[in-house]
């Protein structure tokens, strides 16, 4: 039985299982809550805030900003390949006077009128 036969959750499990077990000093993570149950998810946040308080570096890479928000100390916004923000959450909600890590990314990163977009997907699916 191949790996491939596995779900996406069993598959992200054995991964992760797989990239801790020679204990790294560096660990690099995309999407590692992908596919996880809640209770999957629940150990793995506890693995991550455990092992970066040993002062393990985790680089962290996501698209779910309320998981980042929860999980990470420090966040690096990339648009284009470019930074345009790296900081603690909480320094960025000061400077950006802004209640979230999504609404931040929003300002720094969207050009585009998403509320305008939502409105014309309506309309292509209700005509």
């Amino acid at each position: 039985m191949g790996l491939a036969s596995y779900s996406k959750g069993m598959r992200q499990k054995i991964l992760l299982t797989a990239a801790l077990l020679h204990n790294p000093d560096i660990l690099i993570l995309d999407e590692p809550f992908s596919g996880l149950d809640v209770t999957a998810a629940s150990i793995l946040k506890g693995l991550l805030k455990t092992l970066a308080a040993e002062g393990k570096i985790l680089f962290y890479s996501s698209h779910v900003l309320e998981v980042v928000e929860r999980v990470c100390d420090r966040v690096m916004i990339l648009q284009s390949s470019r930074v345009v923000a790296y900081d603690s959450v909480k320094r960025l909600r000061e400077m950006m006077t802004l209640p979230d890590l999504e609404q931040i990314f929003t300002q720094l990163v969207h050009q585009e009128d998403t509320t305008e977009r939502v409105r014309k997907i309506l309309h292509v699916v209700r005509s």
